[in-house]
């Protein structure tokens, strides 16, 4: 078992496929929602019909009600005596793959649902797709609805060889386990079923309590990006001179060598100040403000990172991969700004390396530009050089986000390849 408490899951795949109701399911059969949302959502069953029961626990806008579709993600809490849960319910229809680009850019495992009828369909590629690119480093199948494929075992293996065929071709060291179930009716969720005699493998919340969960850049040293440069105006004080940020991995420590990026100068810890204090050592994921020794040029947007660690690459052009989540499509010459950690910059389409095609993998070379809900890579040549890690090896230094200028709404969600 992971020494994790928490674990974060998305869910994913196409329109109807019973994403909501296995979240409800889940958060039901666990006893982890009150006793009057039950009852809110079996009346509202009655109206939307049987199956929108459960969905209603996390489809909460009236719109979603309405429609019997998923539009916004909805974060939903539980916990068991072996780990905690936050879920991501997102939506499967394409006008909001955007939305679960969101929810799933934080999780640590994807619920891919494919209904046991249809097998994969485009829009579960797409969000296998999208899972595997945002670093999600385990998959599950949940090969859904065999209920009405009389639990058929052929079936969910043909489901499961399907779904696995395909991660494989993304990422051939990606774990991915499949589980036959019916979300509507709990076989294999929580409880193990009696219908599937044939199915030896855990439930799936079994599979949840169970699966390992590793450290973002386990390799990498710490990486603190400047949020806040902190100068009390006291007596006491007068000469502090604070960075503040979060500790995005690794561990800092009052003593050790540190480099200010992207202008390379060098310096040493004297104090880390944390909410309840002073403190020797910072870890990953902590609010700190550091003080170094040296009167040095620094301010939002610099990267403090160990000298003695494999430093992020320093670079003004970078090559990323795309999700493009707005109508107006982008093409060689689109000015945009980019935020990635705490620094904000013009950056500019230099060129369009290839746009994918979801049904056949292959990338479709030099397109004239990136539509709404494609997935592509780009060359991005920045107003200054930014200071990052390669999402590969690092999702909390290697991801950005693109805004439009004009309406400045994210346009793009973006993880960095390369950085030159």
């Amino acid at each position: 078992m992971s020494t994790h408490t928490l674990l974060r899951i998305a869910t994913a795949g196409s329109v109807d496929d019973g994403k909501s109701t296995l979240i409800g399911r889940l958060l039901h059969d666990t006893k982890s929602v009150m006793d009057d949302h039950v009852a809110a959502a079996e009346r509202a069953g009655k109206r939307y019909g049987e199956a929108a029961q459960l969905a209603m626990l996390t489809d909460g806008l009236r719109a979603e009600r309405e429609q019997g579709i998923t539009i916004d993600v909805a974060y939903r809490f539980f916990a068991t005596p072996a780990r905690s849960f936050v879920v991501a319910d997102t939506p499967g229809h394409v006008q909001y793959t955007r939305n679960m680009v969101t929810g799933a850019s934080t999780s640590d495992v994807a619920v891919v649902l494919v209904d046991a009828r249809n097998g994969m369909v485009e829009q579960s590629r797409r969000h296998a797709h999208i899972a595997a690119l945002l670093g999600v480093r385990h998959l599950v199948v949940a090969v859904n609805k065999m209920d009405l494929v009389g639990w058929d075992e052929e079936t969910f293996h043909v489901v499961a060889k399907q779904v696995a065929t395909y991660v494989e071709s993304l990422v051939p060291d990606l774990a991915v386990t499949a589980i036959p179930l019916s979300a509507l009716h709990g076989d294999n969720v929580v409880d193990r079923s009696t219908r599937t005699p044939w199915y030896e493998g855990p439930t799936l919340l079994e599979l949840l309590e169970q699966v390992p969960v590793a450290d973002d850049a386990p390799t990498r040293g710490a990486r603190l990006a400047v949020q806040w440069v902190i100068r009390p105006q006291t007596d006491e004080h007068h000469d502090y001179r604070g960075y503040a940020g979060r500790l995005a991995c690794g561990a800092l420590s009052v003593g050790d060598a540190v480099t200010v990026l992207p202008s390379g100068t060098r310096s040493t810890v004297a104090s880390i100040e944390v909410s309840r204090g002073s403190v020797t050592t910072a870890y990953a994921g902590q609010a700190v403000s550091v003080e170094l020794a040296d009167d040095l040029d620094v301010s939002r947007g610099d990267v403090i990172a160990l000298v003695d660690n494999a430093l992020p690459l320093v670079g003004q052009d970078v090559t990323a991969d795309l999700c493009w989540m707005i109508e107006t499509p982008l093409v060689v010459g689109s000015r945009v700004w980019l935020k990635h950690g705490t620094r904000q910059l013009q950056a500019v389409v230099s060129e369009l390396l290839h746009v994918l095609d979801l049904a056949s993998l292959e990338p479709d070379a030099r397109p004239a530009a990136l539509g709404l809900n494609d997935i592509g890579r780009v060359r991005l040549r920045l107003a200054h050089p930014i200071a990052a890690d390669p999402y590969a090896i690092s999702r909390s230094t290697g991801c950005f986000i693109l805004i439009d200028p004009a309406t400045h709404a994210t346009a793009a969600a973006g993880m960095i390849r390369e950085l030159t």
